[in-house]
């Protein structure tokens, strides 16, 4: 996912569509804010101590896809890609041995799994997996959610990527 490939979704389209659409925007918007920079930059912090970086936030929204889409939504028993039960936040946690190169190629592996576990569901259908709460959410939901998730965590990457280089916009 580069800049150019990223489109504003259709004004007028049925509604898997348009919630397909905003999820993609919001995802290649991800993707364009840390276009460029390299590995030493992504993992500039927004605010020393904080461990908040655009790498980290790729990883964050790699676990987001893998659970809601595959552990939620298709029901399938996969561990956490970078958290475990010592560290659940280790998305953030970074070491040297963290590249872009595979947290963006983890990240995109994660999308291509969620768009063909969403292909198989209606928008009503509810998942086979269960929330916290031992709740199902039906595929309306999460796309929903998963919209807001990366629109929030896309405030964060334009402050972030700000912070590095003094690139702003959308």
């Amino acid at each position: 996912m580069t800049a150019d490939e990223r489109s504003t979704p259709p004004l007028d389209a049925p509604e898997r569509k348009m919630l397909e659409g905003w999820l993609d925007y919001h995802r290649a918007t991800l993707a364009m804010k840390c276009a460029g920079l390299t590995d030493a930059q992504l993992r500039e912090a927004s605010v020393p101590p904080s461990e908040f970086t655009l790498l980290g936030l790729v990883r964050h929204l790699t676990e987001n896809e893998r659970g809601w889409f595959r552990e939620v939504l298709a029901g399938e028993d996969v561990p956490p890609v970078y958290g475990t039960d010592a560290d659940p936040d280790g998305e953030f946690h970074l070491t040297d041995a963290d590249t872009w190169e595979e947290a963006r190629a983890t990240w995109l592996a994660e999308i291509e799994a969620a768009r063909a576990n969403a292909a198989k569901v209606a928008l009503d259908d509810l998942s086979v997996g269960v929330g916290k709460r031992g709740e199902p959410f039906s595929l309306r939901w999460i796309y929903t959610h998963m919209i807001e998730e990366y629109a929030r965590h896309n405030g964060h990457a334009d402050l972030l990527r700000e912070r590095i280089d003094g690139a702003t916009g959308a």
